[in-house]
């Protein structure tokens, strides 16, 4: 038999041997960074509750498993609804990891021109709803559970015409050390991806976007933009790794250093 070389390759094949299966749910999972990081569980071996709003785009889940892969159900529920997600993860309890991946897309433009209606209107899609499913999957938790939201760069990169969705995801990140006490031992972290290639971009015009995401590579010391499989990546790590807590991992290629 050969064996793998190198102490990387060594770890990666112990991981695979020996990981043992846990049972996530991921809220969002209908397309982009949600949906990414359930086939990515469900690769490796967990038991894996994917919840979204699309019909259509949850049952496209199920049929890519590869061989030695874990489970996979659907639940069709609106992550905002709290009674509709408590009775999507309630049958699967207890939770080992809950991934909330739900996001938004209003919120943005100029503080000048900025429609405060449609501010509140990306809170209710993105805070709001984090929190909303957070609370209604509480009870359904492992006592060591691993909690991962999804927050985003713009707290903290200052760009103009982001003002609304910093102060999105910067209320988000402020309250992720207070819930990792508060709801200890489980383990409440978050994610801060940067300009990730998801769909979540198809809502704007293609030349505008185009436009856009040239002028972020063209400072992102990567020189790219991320993928979803890549955010789905550091979600698996922050499941697994038991001393992290607290935290809001940057993921965005080194944008914060611009």
């Amino acid at each position: 038999m050969r064996l793998p070389r190198g102490p990387a390759a060594i770890l990666g094949r112990m991981e695979r041997t020996f990981h043992p299966q846990r049972r996530v749910a991921v809220i969002g999972a209908s397309s982009g960074i949600g949906r990414a990081s359930a086939e990515l569980l469900r690769d490796r071996g967990d038991a894996v509750l994917a919840v979204g709003r699309d019909a259509a785009k949850l049952a496209a889940l199920a049929p890519r498993a590869p061989s030695g892969a874990g489970t996979l159900v659907v639940a069709q529920a609106d992550a905002g609804d709290r009674a509709a997600i408590a009775a999507a993860v309630r049958p699967q309890g207890p939770l080992d990891a809950l991934v909330i991946a739900a996001s938004g897309g209003k919120g943005g433009g100029p503080f000048a021109s900025l429609d405060l209606d449609e501010l509140r209107a990306g809170f209710a899609e993105k805070f709001w709803v984090q929190l909303t499913a957070l609370q209604a999957a509480l009870d359904v938790l492992a006592p060591d559970a691993s909690i991962v939201l999804m927050t985003g760069a713009s707290a903290r990169a200052a760009m103009p015409g982001t003002s609304g969705l910093a102060a999105i995801n910067g209320a988000l990140e402020t309250m992720v050390p207070v819930l990792a006490r508060e709801l200890a031992p489980r383990r409440v972290n978050a994610i801060s991806p940067g300009i990730i290639d998801t769909p979540w971009w198809d809502r704007i015009a293609p030349p505008v976007r185009e436009e856009m995401i040239a002028g972020y590579t063209a400072t992102i010391p990567m020189g790219r933009v991320g993928q979803a499989r890549e955010v789905a990546d550091a979600v698996a790590f922050l499941i697994d790794n038991q001393y992290v807590t607290g935290s809001v991992l940057e993921l965005d290629g080194g944008f914060h250093t611009v």
